[in-house]
């Protein structure tokens, strides 16, 4: 395990190599790097990723190559079958994608199982990121409460559920979310309920254990929660129609907090759309949910030394204070390993925990009973 004085010495390294040009004496090696992210995510491996990777490894060329739409899922297929047939899968690495798919394929040993021996800065990796062994987690993004300081004093900002419950109250139509089926920040908020309601316990959620008795069972004390909030809440109950919009009404001072995902609101900040006035704060008794990338590098990869060479460079210190400067994302790494400049700039949404909740019949049983419960009133679709 490397400690910190070698993860600098190493992100020192690289950031030097990032200054001088490349020159190939020879051919180098095209490692095929898929994503499925959207534009910002490769326009960033593209622009800034490649070509620090191959300043600092010169023997490698990065091709990244787009796949949206299902198109990981065919790649990913393409590749289970290429492990039964023992030929090369035509991927070196996929940025986001999750390793239980296909079906079998971990079973089967399609994805590598990361650790430290074969990735040295995966040492570094904050633990509770980690969602499987089979994938590297090196960027995520939360959902964090934004909120208008020239309206919201310092000394009132919430930072516990019970905090944020009396703000809503004791300032009526200043808050909204948006509907949990139209934008992750509305949906984890509700989630954020959910959980308030069974004990704050995310780990009582998970992607086997659905029945329709238990969700009933967890559930049922969120809707109780979240009516009792209706009343305070803009134009005694109105729901905004997504991400964009909810911030879109902080920012225009139609309300004074919201719950938005931090990377939107980050580069609404760097890009001047959202006021300088907007600050963050995370709940410090559970946070709120959210999600990290889920990378991953096939067992069979023709250049798997290669991949997992990038997949240690994205978790070096340039690359994560890219994350958090270029994306507006939070760094996959504990962030006790970054920079103390960077640690105090974010310190108020430095989270304490990182909770998650299961996709499948458990948000499908979210999104239905939130609409029956509370509110009936609004159609869907």
């Amino acid at each position: 395990m490397i400690n910190r004085r070698q993860f600098l010495a190493t992100s020192a390294a690289l950031a030097a190599a990032t200054a001088l040009p490349v020159s190939r004496a020879f051919a180098a090696t095209k490692l095929d790097i898929f994503t499925d992210s959207d534009a910002n995510i490769s326009d960033w491996l593209s622009n800034i990723v490649k070509p620090a990777f191959e300043a600092a490894h010169p023997e490698y060329e990065v091709n990244v190559v787009i796949a949206r739409n299902g198109g990981l899922d065919q790649v990913a297929q393409r590749a289970l079958a290429a492990l039964n047939a023992k030929a090369d899968p035509q991927i070196d690495f996929a940025e986001q994608y999750d390793p239980n798919l296909p079906k079998g394929g971990i079973e089967a040993g399609l994805w590598v199982r990361f650790d430290d021996k074969l990735v040295p800065n995966f040492a570094h990796v904050n633990k509770a990121a980690i969602q499987s062994p089979y994938s590297m987690p090196y960027r995520g993004s939360q959902v964090l409460l934004a909120y208008d300081s020239a309206k919201v004093p310092a000394d009132s900002v919430p930072k516990t559920w019970d905090a944020l419950v009396a703000w809503i109250k004791a300032n009526p139509g200043q808050f909204i979310y948006n509907r949990p089926d139209k934008g992750g920040s509305g949906k984890n908020f509700v989630v954020r309920a959910i959980h308030e309601a069974n004990d704050r316990d995310p780990a009582l959620f998970t992607a086997s254990n659905f029945t329709k008795e238990e969700g009933d069972k967890r559930l049922t004390p969120a809707w109780a929660l979240l009516n009792d909030l209706a009343p305070s809440l803009y134009e005694k109950g109105s729901y905004a129609a997504g991400n964009t919009a909810a911030l879109q009404m902080l920012s225009n001072g139609v309300v004074s907090m919201v719950p938005i995902w931090s990377d939107m609101v980050l580069q609404g900040l760097d890009q001047g759309v959202v006021p300088e006035t907007i600050k963050l704060v995370q709940l410090q008794d559970l946070a709120l949910a959210g999600g990290f990338s889920a990378s991953v590098v096939p067992t069979i990869a023709a250049h798997k030394d290669g991949a997992l060479a990038f997949a240690d460079f994205l978790l070096t210190e340039p690359m994560q204070t890219s994350v958090l400067n270029d994306l507006g994302g939070f760094p996959g790494v504990d962030w006790s390993v970054l920079p103390t400049a960077l640690r105090e700039k974010y310190a108020a949404v430095i989270p304490a925990s990182i909770p998650t909740y299961p996709e499948g019949d458990w948000s499908t049983a979210l999104n239905d009973g939130w609409y029956r419960n509370v509110a009936p009133n609004i159609t869907r679709g």
